[in-house]
């Protein structure tokens, strides 16, 4: 048998890196907290965008300077709300993992999920 043919000691999933450590997860596998709805996330993106594409004709057509100024809270409220959907997956999924695993790992995860919070809140 070659090393590299399956024999004993080898992992018995391609989940599991060795027999103590824990299993893989979609973490781990670099699926996001947003994968499940990723679909729905690219239609608001497409949707703001367009909002966005709205501004840019407003300006051009010399649109009243307070209906642009509407047009563009409407926009920003939109990215927001996107922003705090996005986190909120991160939370649920990246952090929650870490946590799970414990360690440095989930005190990484907390600081960056804070200065996304803190970013967000400078804006």
């Amino acid at each position: 048998m070659t090393t590299t043919e399956t024999g004993a000691g080898a992992p018995s999933s391609p989940d599991v890196a060795d027999a103590t450590a824990q299993p893989l997860t979609d973490h781990d596998r670099g699926v996001h907290g947003y994968h499940k709805q990723k679909d729905e996330h690219l239609k608001r993106l497409r949707r703001i965008e367009g909002q966005i594409r709205g501004l840019q004709r407003m300006v051009d057509e010399d649109v009243y300077c307070i209906d642009i100024l509407t047009q563009v809270s409407a926009s920003t409220k939109a990215l927001q709300s996107f922003a705090l959907q996005l986190l909120e997956e991160h939370l649920r999924h990246c952090v929650a993992d870490a946590a799970v695993k414990g360690g440095d790992e989930v005190d990484a995860k907390v600081k960056e999920a804070t200065q996304a919070i803190a970013r967000m809140l400078r804006t």
